[in-house]
């Protein structure tokens, strides 16, 4: 879901912010010029050709996948700082679970091992702290721009330039992300460390 999410609008993940025009890269007509997200050289970027899929649902439609890619990336950037974090040897202090005697350090860093070392009911209380953001915060506000959550301590920015300039770094930095931790996933599945070569 995420890599395919990640391809839905993305430029080149490791392309930075440009505020050039939007290039067109389908046959898709955006519905600006020098739209958010639609960065050189790939401009839209849509190789399953999910834009031009008629709308089934009524959520589907083209800003539910820019709020979607939107989501993915802050979840993915979340992701790869908390790899890092944990493979930087940053740990919460105590125990995970007094009863199976499991302490915070003794959980792996990697993307999976961590995932199979931490007991079913903490992943029960994960899963149900993000059902509750998801349904308490998730959904963009009626009004609001694809990804606009936050209430009125959110930062937002007046001058246009610097404002396009934060979105479009926001979502680059997201489709690198969702990359990354991909990779991070695809390394420890293959038996090496998450963040193989640097850690061997």
């Amino acid at each position: 879901t995420i890599m395919a999410l990640s391809l839905v609008l993305g430029s080149s993940a490791f392309q930075g912010p440009v505020m050039a025009p939007a290039q067109r890269a389908s046959a898709v007509t955006m519905r600006a010029e020098g739209e958010i997200g639609v960065t050189p050289p790939l401009g839209v970027y849509d190789p399953l050709n999910l834009l031009a899929t008629p709308v089934v649902y009524p959520r589907r439609s083209y800003d539910r996948y820019v709020e979607l890619e939107i989501k993915h990336g802050r979840i993915a950037m979340l992701a790869c700082l908390g790899v890092i974090t944990t493979e930087a040897g940053i740990r919460f202090p105590g125990y995970l679970s007094k009863s199976l005697d499991l302490k915070f350090e003794d959980i792996p860093g990697g993307a999976l091992t961590s995932y199979e070392a931490v007991p079913a009911i903490g992943w029960l209380q994960i899963v149900a702290f993000i059902v509750f953001l998801e349904l308490a915060y998730g959904a963009t506000p009626p009004g609001n721009a694809p990804g606009d959550v936050g209430g009125p301590t959110w930062i937002r920015y007046d001058d246009p330039t610097v404002k396009t300039f934060k979105l479009n770094a926001e979502r680059n930095n997201g489709r690198a992300a969702m990359m990354g931790i991909t990779g991070m996933m695809i390394h420890n599945a293959l038996g090496v460390d998450s963040l193989f070569p640097i850690v061997q």
